[in-house]
């Protein structure tokens, strides 16, 4: 199924200086949002204490939290997972301890004060899991998925290098780094919570954008070979326009998906989600614009992707 009935003639190129305006605005106020409020760490890279309990019948999550504050912990994080009888609490770490085990003996009593707290209000509530991270876990965890991220930009830089020429993998890798940057950015602006499972969301989002680049990519490569007697900013213009059915395609189909996640998946997965969403926005328009852009700035031409034929190539082959 096509989106288009005939190849559309979209001038993508002759409007990538405001696509560039655009870009380095978002990516700016991005930066600013992140070195001001920074991110807001989840349990998983904080420390704290995770509780999940089971309640008889539905629960109203309002009420627990209205329990969990009179009780002195207001900041607690609150949330349904699975049914609306299991509820699932996240403690972080309110000061740093001494050591580890001090701080999981305090996660002990924390537990406890929280489960009678909550069976006064309800004498049904049962504990089902109870589940310490330490700061210094939390920090390795932090420390190693930016790793991850820096180590999956790096195998990217030197495959697509490998596979076209290093215009096309600088610009893939400017495409990807300006997805991140604006999905994290968003996460800071509006502090949502950022866990291992956005963490993961964000890894996705990189194998998602660099699918359809090199989908352009490739097509752009094709074309500036068959087409030799057209500039360069035509070319990737054709190719663009070639794609974008597929790329349409894709990422509607891809956002409509998500989109049930996060309508229908509960509150555990809605940082996922939204991760995921706007991967999904930004990675299309990235494809189209930043990635492209970045190869014609860089002064791609049909030189660098035509192959040339050494001479008495045909007749060795016949010898």
């Amino acid at each position: 199924m096509q989106i288009f009935k005939t190849v559309p003639t979209f001038d993508f190129m002759g409007k990538r200086k405001l696509a560039l305006i655009f870009s380095m605005s978002l990516i700016i106020f991005s930066l600013y949002s992140l070195f001001d409020k920074g991110l807001n760490f989840g349990l998983d890279f904080t420390g704290g204490v995770l509780i999940e309990v089971n309640y008889p019948e539905s629960v109203n999550l309002e009420d627990v939290r209205a329990t969990l504050s009179k009780t002195g912990y207001p900041e607690a994080s609150v949330l349904h997972y699975g049914t609306s009888r299991d509820v699932q609490i996240r403690i972080a770490s309110p000061e740093e301890t001494a050591t580890e085990n001090a701080e999981a003996n305090k996660s002990d009593i924390v537990s406890d004060i929280i489960l009678a707290a909550l069976k006064k209000a309800d004498d049904g509530v049962e504990m089902r899991r109870q589940e310490f991270v330490g700061p210094q876990v939390g920090d390795e965890l932090r420390d190693d998925g930016g790793l991850a991220m820096i180590y999956a930009l790096a195998a990217i830089l030197i495959y697509v290098m490998l596979r076209f020429q290093w215009r096309f993998a600088f610009g893939s890798i400017f495409a990807l780094i300006h997805d991140v940057i604006i999905t994290l950015g968003v996460f800071s602006v509006f502090q949502f919570n950022f866990d291992l499972t956005v963490l993961a969301a964000v890894l996705a989002i990189i194998g998602y954008s660099l699918n359809d680049t090199i989908v352009v990519f490739d097509r752009i490569r094709e074309n500036f070979r068959k087409l030799r007697k057209n500039t360069p900013a035509q070319v990737i213009n054709i190719s663009l326009n070639q794609t974008l059915s597929r790329t349409m395609m894709t990422s509607i189909t891809t956002f409509f998906v998500v989109a049930a996640m996060f309508v229908l998946g509960g509150e555990m997965i809605h940082a996922f989600s939204i991760a995921l969403l706007i991967g999904i926005l930004v990675g299309t328009y990235s494809s189209i614009y930043v990635a492209s852009s970045a190869i014609l700035s860089m002064n791609v031409s049909h030189a660098d992707l035509i192959q040339v034929e050494k001479e008495g190539a045909d007749q060795e082959s016949f010898e």
